[in-house]
């Protein structure tokens, strides 16, 4: 493929095959979290309940104690502001005296910040609470499923891609789950609780302050359709400019060496121009639509203020109002208003971050319902190896209708070697990663002492394989690490045998730290013949019943060849081993050798009966002595197509 073809959002289809993502997120994730969740929801109500006493016990105050002539009993104002107190209750705790009713005013606002304290730390807590141990449990939740799939899956997937989910789109429904569920309950509880409050003060009042909510209602529903999916497309292009900038920062060494800089920054500028445009586009649509929210919000508060204050200049009220309105119910009235009023506005922004949240949930879930080809029998026993024994009868497979491998059949008696070599794109690799299970076979089967291995378990026969690869890879950490990776209770005796019986313990012993060296990413302070025998070492320490080699020597230079050579020769003694090798130096003594071209075999047989043959092998036998004149042309144009083929499916 093309380096400079379009990249779609791999992860589409997953997103939109994706159900109902945040109802999904609720169900399967906040039952395990009710106590947080509900101590988020108490908490917000009675600190936002307490936070409205300041205001209506200061219109209390002014109408009892500071208007001359006009002094309306305390235990009365009490009650026409605070709606769930009687008028006996009020009348026994409000002192008598004005001077008694000042400080109970005082006492009660102090107190009511006080415990709304308490409250507001509870609340946060909660919500804190219930947002990290979601935002942990989908991501190990997201990781455990994405690791378990099948080699299909990551063949078009990139790193940056899915880190993209595990990272951003996790940490975006924390964000949620913390500041937007959070506010929009804080902000239920004060509307709901305001507006109460003004209908009991004087409903009339009341409605005219309530005039923007259908209006900021309908602007919200017109919101939502426009932004959902621009937020979709911001994701999407998160994801690319990760994959990017994951895949140069992998490949800086060939970046520089190739002198290719200005192209690469060219490339991650173009994923970044559309990353920027796509949330540019998201952003015009919020900034237009917050705004226009404020205006909305704003003109309830005025046409309150000025219903209001006519109300009170006049005595009476205006147009076809009636009743009275005291200056303290006003002032009141205004202070909780400007309260409702801007948390009307703030929704927006809450929904703004639900937008964001859904289009983040839809590819996390739509990657969990992501099906693995690979299927495990729910009562599948443990594979059990005696002698080792493999059989491969009629094996087809291949990847989106292309095949790749067709009517593979062979046999290797335990403690025989099998040796696979053909041309590059024969399918070699793809032979072995079907007996590890990698790929399930679409017809045929694979059986190890006549157990078909989709009868047992997927760990059993991982375990009881050891892969040994050309393209090692080692984990940031140390040498030891790497060494008992997959044997974790291995002693330090048992690792340092292994690291001997792979070649590797002198130059262990000669790194700075020993065995505690540090190896560096993907032991980039290694070189490949040493990061080679350290995985020899794990394959020895994990002393598995059958073993595969895929071109474990193939980049290295003659003499960490002979070293290695040294160390396999240990470790596929009376164990059944598969070896894939280009030099085929290295398996002429296999016991057993199959040549495959274009995903069959062609040719079998040891290695004096194939030279005998003068087929195929025998001509890539010639290749390696340096008998190029001698090849036949027949042999040089097929290498050719295949030469060709395999750089167009690169």
């Amino acid at each position: 493929m093309s380096i400079h073809a379009d990249e779609d959002d791999p992860f589409e289809e997953q997103r939109e095959n994706a159900e109902n993502p945040m109802r999904r997120l609720f169900l399967e994730y906040g039952g395990e979290n009710r106590l947080a969740f509900v101590v988020g929801v108490v908490s917000s109500f009675f600190a936002r309940v307490l936070n409205l006493l300041p205001p209506i016990i200061l219109g209390v105050a002014l109408d009892a104690l500071f208007q001359d002539g006009k002094q309306i009993p305390y235990s009365k104002a009490l009650t026409e502001s605070v709606p769930f107190l009687s008028r006996g209750v009020a009348t026994q705790i409000a002192p008598g005296s004005p001077r008694g009713q000042f400080w109970f005013s005082v006492g009660v606002v102090a107190v009511a910040f006080g415990i709304g304290a308490a409250f507001h730390w509870a609340r946060n807590w909660g919500w804190n609470s219930f947002a990290q141990n979601i935002q942990h449990s989908i991501r190990t939740d997201t990781y455990d499923k994405m690791q378990r799939l099948d080699m299909e899956f990551f063949s078009d997937k990139q790193t940056g891609e899915m880190m993209s989910i595990l990272s951003n789109d996790v940490n975006r429904l924390e964000r949620f789950l913390n500041d937007g569920m959070n506010s929009a309950f804080r902000l239920g509880v004060m509307v709901v609780a305001i507006a109460a409050v003004l209908l009991k003060i004087n409903w009339q009042l009341a409605l005219v302050a309530l005039v923007p909510v259908p209006l900021i209602a309908l602007f919200t529903y017109k919101f939502i359709q426009i932004i959902q999916p621009k937020y979709a497309d911001v994701r999407s292009s998160v994801g690319k400019v990760n994959s990017r900038l994951e895949n140069n920062l992998g490949g800086i060494q060939v970046i520089k060496t190739s002198n290719t800089e200005s192209f690469e920054s060219d490339r991650v500028n173009d994923v970044s121009n559309e990353y920027f445009g796509a949330n540019w586009d998201a952003i015009v649509t919020r900034i237009k639509f917050f705004p226009s929210l404020q205006i909305l919000s704003g003109l309830g508060f005025a046409l309150t203020f000025i219903v209001g204050g006519l109300w009170v200049f006049n005595g009476e009220g205006p147009w076809f109002f009636s009743g009275t309105l005291e200056a303290g119910q006003f002032v009141t009235f205004m202070l909780l208003t400007q309260r409702f009023i801007w948390p009307m506005a703030q929704f927006g922004s809450i929904i703004n971050m639900y937008q964001r949240a859904y289009a983040s949930s839809a590819r996390i879930f739509g990657l969990m319902d992501e099906p693995s080809r690979i299927r495990e029998e729910p009562d599948a026993e443990d594979l059990v190896v005696g002698e080792g024994e493999v059989v491969y009868d009629d094996v087809t497979f291949g990847y989106d209708e292309e095949t790749i491998v067709e009517d593979i059949s062979f046999e290797v008696e335990g403690g025989d070697t099998l040796a696979l070599v053909g041309p590059t794109g024969a399918g070699k690799s793809t032979v072995l990663k079907l007996l590890l299970r990698m790929y399930d076979v679409d017809e045929g089967a694979i059986r190890i002492d006549g157990t078909d291995l989709r009868d047992v378990s997927l760990p059993s026969i991982r375990q009881a394989i050891g892969y040994v690869s050309q393209n090692t890879f080692l984990f940031y950490g140390t040498v030891k690490e790497n060494i008992e990776y997959g044997t974790f209770d291995a002693t330090d005796a048992e690792i340092e045998e292994a690291a001997k019986a792979a070649e590797a313990h002198e130059f262990i012993t000669n790194l700075p730290e020993g065995y505690e060296t540090k190896v560096g990413e993907r032991g980039v302070k290694l070189s490949g013949g040493q990061r080679q025998r350290i995985s020899i070492a794990r394959a020895i320490l994990k002393d598995p019943e059958i073993l595969i080699l895929d071109e474990a020597t193939s980049d290295v230079d003659t003499e960490t060849e002979m070293l290695i050579q040294r160390s396999l020769d240990r470790l596929t003694e009376d164990r059944t081993t598969f070896a894939i090798a280009h030099r085929l130096s290295t398996i002429k003594d296999a016991d057993k050798i199959v040549v495959l071209e274009d995903g069959k075999i062609v040719e079998r047989g040891s290695h004096d009966e194939l030279l005998a043959l003068d087929g195929l092998y025998a001509h890539l036998w010639g290749v390696q002595a340096g008998e190029i004149d001698e090849l036949p042309e027949e042999f040089i144009e097929r290498a050719t197509r295949r030469t060709a083929r395999t750089d167009a499916d690169d």
